[in-house]
């Protein structure tokens, strides 16, 4: 069915800058100041467009909300942060570069190819992702238009704006942009009219005019205009996709709420929404008001539907050049001043604040390629991992967007992992949990799956092996690390949490490490650090319940041809989309060989203290059973821990726990007064009661579990407090109430948010004071 372009009529507006925007900058010209100096060092932190949410509060600081009147300038600049100046190096008096900037490829499928948008953008991938981003015109009509769905369906829909000064930069200490919060309340009716009237005042026009002819406007507006700053409400949570059954749309798999909860979607696995990622923003502009140079979080795909109004320009990046735009921004754009150092990331953090605007020509002069793309309304636009783009509107307008993921973007999503770990900035995504569930998925379906009836496409096919890549590295990776602790003299548990590296905030899904000097977790890749640590010996590597099960996954996957000699290509090119840390291939290091046997060596001393002794035993296979609670006294937030897909709870740990060891017995009762000890024997042997105080060579054996009262998926520590089993007067043996969170991805749609676990009724457990 051909696509129908909205005439004038229909389009619902166009925009510049309002008349009490401008008033209001009358005042704040007068009133900047150094006072805020901070906070505008902040404000880049304010939302996924500042870039800088990753951050910390520690480092990013106190968001800023108030209205236009207490803007400063930026960073002590001596530069008015609105006032136009030359800027030599974006010299663009001659705009015929424009000309130059081809057009990105436009797909337009029939009802049929459109059904299913993963399907349909895998096979398309090929060939798109070479230009960085693609159109994709729909085939099916929006019968609600989005001004109805937010005003009607969400009653008291309003937004707050943000300030864009429009205006290039020269990119130094003294002179940078950051974005504003305006302050200012809009209904979407009324920032419409707003937007409408200014379009009017500056073109004496309320229709439509030429692309090339707004291209124009814009980059001589942002180099010599008067225009001082527009308005531009990004980031705004909701969608304007109608929820009624008639709107064809709207039901279909393109409404951008559904895409990342589809059956090929990687974000299906994440239990709770992430704005912006999982749910689609809102992006209502006006005439210049501008998306800056930027890379998707995570380097994962994009999709922008446009419901109405003026169209937008945008200039994409292929992600197999984004090292070169970098290069550019960095060598060509920013001052040595700004940048953080000289290596290869300098400039990529600056980016990630997603406030720098600097004309095509720049990357063009130098080889770089970059493509064009002019969105209507009806229109989709694809961007690509990796894959910078930037843009601005034509006038007012309405669209909105969403990240998604397919199997082929494991090997980027590890390499913006890599770059967030040593730019020390928060992820959004906990990346190995993903690809564990992802591979474990693929396994699943590959196995119930009839290979006659389905044949994989080509598409299909390089996305299930980049899954399959992915995974055998990371697995071989954590393999090598455990065995290196383990021959380091390093104990192991099972762990029960999802948690964040403290030292490089990558996710610790399969393992991490915690040493005796602190409970901090510590991921596998920090060898020089686990090595140095004063802790020597004392070291406990927490582990997956289910690390067995992983492996032999890995193991199955690397058995295909295909595969191993893709692992041969790559350890030979040292592909560094696949690498977590090295490659371990063919590392015959004092017997070491890929998935050989490791033994787990828990053992625990007794100890007088409250701290109890961990040491070494050559015959001990698992440790004590101790449980791990939260201190009281410590009421600890949600943050970003919110966002991992479930976490390992303590009913799945236990659960891989005894097909480990199968046999734990029951303790017996020990007569009063008696000075002995409580051990759980080895699983595999007859249990029984060890009738001395062991020794260090006499450890007591027995099941490791962490545990908390309450799991809050926190990644920010792990300070729990041990307790220990003791004898009361009665000869009993009081064991606490263990409450753990349920998962309902493992635990189905009906079971409960907790679940709740004792000890048998015979063997009991007090607290010690």
């Amino acid at each position: 069915m051909p696509f129908v372009y909205l005439d004038v009529q229909q389009v619902e507006g166009r925009s510049c800058l309002s008349i009490v925007a401008n008033d209001q900058l009358g005042i704040l010209k007068q009133k900047r100041a150094d006072t805020v100096k901070e906070n505008i060092n902040a404000i880049a932190s304010m939302s996924r467009s500042g870039g800088d949410a990753l951050r910390t509060p520690a480092s990013c600081g106190s968001r800023l909300h108030g209205n236009v009147d207490v803007f400063s300038h930026v960073s002590g600049s001596s530069k008015d942060a609105f006032s136009k100046h030359p800027v030599k190096k974006f010299e663009s008096s001659d705009l015929q570069w424009i000309e130059n900037i081809p057009e990105c490829p436009v797909f337009c499928p029939s009802v049929e190819e459109f059904e299913n948008p993963l399907d349909y953008l895998q096979r398309i991938s090929s060939i798109a992702s070479k230009y960085g981003i693609c159109k994709i015109i729909s085939p099916l009509s929006v019968s609600v238009p989005a001004g109805v769905v937010l005003m009607k369906e969400l009653a008291g829909f309003k937004f707050t704006t943000k300030v864009q000064p429009l205006r290039l930069a020269e990119w130094a200490a003294d002179d940078m942009i950051t974005f504003y919060m305006s302050g200012r309340k809009y209904t979407f009716r009324d920032f419409e009219k707003m937007a409408n009237k200014e379009f009017s005042r500056k073109f004496s026009s309320t229709g439509c005019l030429p692309a090339k002819f707004i291209e124009e406007q814009f980059w001589h507006e942002i180099a010599f205009g008067k225009t001082d700053m527009v308005e531009y409400a990004c980031d705004i949570e909701g969608s304007a996709f109608s929820s009624s059954p008639k709107d064809q749309l709207g039901q279909s798999n393109w409404n951008l709420k559904k895409i990342s909860r589809l059956s090929k979607s990687i974000l299906r696995h994440l239990v709770a929404p992430i704005p912006g990622v999982t749910d689609p923003m809102l992006y209502i502009g006006m005439l210049f008001s501008m998306f800056a140079w930027h890379v998707e979080d995570h380097y994962l795909y994009s999709v922008s539907y446009h419901h109405c109004g003026a169209s937008k320009t945008w200039y994409g990046i292929p992600g197999h050049a984004a090292p070169d735009f970098e290069k550019v921004a960095q060598n060509h754009v920013y001052g040595s001043d700004i940048l953080q150092s000289e290596r290869e990331d300098a400039a990529f953090d600056v980016l990630l604040r997603k406030t720098t605007m600097f004309p095509p020509i720049i990357l063009l002069e130098r080889n770089v390629p970059v493509y064009k793309a002019v969105q209507k309304p009806g229109e989709y636009i694809i961007t690509f991992p990796r894959a910078y783009h930037s843009g601005f509107s034509h006038g007012f307008n309405c669209g909105e967007a969403v990240n998604f993921a397919i199997g082929d973007w494991f090997p980027f999503g590890n390499m913006a992992s890599q770059r967030y770990a040593l730019l020390n900035r928060m992820p959004l995504l906990p990346h190995e949990e993903l690809l564990c569930r992802e591979a474990q998925f693929l396994s699943n379906r590959l196995s119930t799956s009839d290979p006659k009836i389905h044949v994989p496409s080509t598409e299909e096919s390089t996305s299930q092996q980049n899954v399959k890549l992915s995974f055998i590295y990371l697995m071989r990776f954590q393999h090598f690390g455990r065995w290196t602790l383990m021959k380091l003299g390093s104990r192991t548990c099972i762990k029960l949490q999802n948690v964040l590296c403290s030292i490089c905030r990558r996710d610790c899904y399969v393992s991490h490490v915690i040493c005796n000097c602190s409970n901090d977790p510590i991921c596998l890749r920090h060898e020089k650090e686990l090595r140095s640590c004063c802790c020597n010996n004392n070291r406990i590597v927490h582990m997956r319940g289910d690390i067995l099960e992983l492996e032999a996954l890995a193991r199955t996957f690397e058995q295909e041809n295909a595969i191993a000699k893709e692992i041969q290509s790559l350890n030979q090119q040292d592909d560094h989309r696949y690498l977590w840390s090295r490659s371990f291939y063919g590392i015959e290091e004092d017997g070491y060989f890929p998935y050989c046997d490791i033994k787990v060596d828990v053992n625990y001393q007794p100890a007088s203290t409250e701290t109890s002794a961990i040491h070494d035993d050559d015959d001990s296979d698992s440790g004590i059973f101790r449980v791990k609670r939260r201190p009281s006294n410590q009421s600890q937030k949600r943050s970003i821990g919110d966002t991992l897909c479930s976490g390992y709870q303590g009913h799945q740990g236990f659960q891989r726990l005894k097909k480990l060891c199968p046999t734990v017995r029951q303790l017996p009762a020990v007569p009063s007064g008696s000075n002995r000890s409580i051990t759980l024997d080895d699983p595999t042997s007859a249990s029984h009661v060890t009738k001395h105080k062991p020794s260090s060579s006499q450890a007591s054996r027995g099941l490791v579990l962490s545990e908390s009262s309450k799991f809050k998926s926190d990644y920010s520590s792990l300070h729990i407090r041990k307790l220990k089993l003791k004898l009361n007067q009665n000869n009993e043996l009081h064991a606490p109430r263990l409450k753990v969170r349920m998962s309902p991805a493992a635990n189905g749609a009906n079971s409960k948010d907790t679940a709740t676990s004792r000890m048998p009724s015979e063997v009991s457990q007090r607290r010690k004071p």
